[in-house]
């Protein structure tokens, strides 16, 4: 069974994980679990307050196909240092996702410094990741953007994001074509 990794910190954004979460389980058989870089309580953006039972190291011992790092604003500022795990599994053959803030942690670990990758915007990764060295590899991308086994997308892409991430978790093509249907079809794309 594919294994999906979710990692969350505080002010992690509600409506970026909630696609994945609510049907990478009951709809495609995947195993998801929640890891923050210290199990314990978390609050999102909206409030929701979350007990999450696993840490970094259970992550790593678990030995996920997919992490997706989830935004938060604490992602600009005081946020916690993951890029040896995030390295670390990317060189095991994981595939990393970040959405919004969360890629800012992809960049700190070196990880878009030569892959394709969007993100909040050109500027925000420069501004806010200190050794990010890949604004030439940036792509002004309203939708998630995949390249070398990462996934990164702006905070307005979860649909998008959710996609590439069931593709990189081996997800069916027709029910991953099924799941982009339902969720465009009120935007009549």
């Amino acid at each position: 069974m594919t294994k999906i990794a979710i990692l969350l910190i505080d002010g992690f954004a509600d409506w970026e994980y909630g696609l994945v979460g609510g049907t990478a389980g009951p709809f495609y058989a995947l195993d998801l679990r929640y890891f923050t870089p210290k199990h314990g309580q978390v609050r999102s953006q909206g409030g929701l307050i979350a007990m999450v039972e696993d840490g970094l190291q259970t992550l790593a011992d678990w030995q996920p196909d997919v992490i997706a790092v989830i935004g938060s604003a604490k992602w600009e500022q005081d946020a916690p240092d993951i890029a040896a795990l995030l390295q670390q599994e990317h060189a095991r053959g994981a595939h990393i996702a970040g959405i919004c803030g969360g890629t800012l942690a992809l960049a700190r670990a070196g990880l878009l410094n030569a892959a394709a990758h969007t993100s909040n915007a050109a500027g925000y990764l420069s501004e806010h990741a200190v050794g990010y060295s890949g604004a030439s590899h940036y792509v002004d991308s309203p939708a998630a953007v995949s390249d070398n086994r990462i996934t990164t997308a702006p905070g307005t892409a979860p649909v998008t994001f959710a996609i590439e991430m069931f593709k990189a978790a081996s997800v069916p093509e027709e029910a991953i074509q099924h799941f982009q249907t339902m969720l465009t079809a009120e935007h009549g794309q």
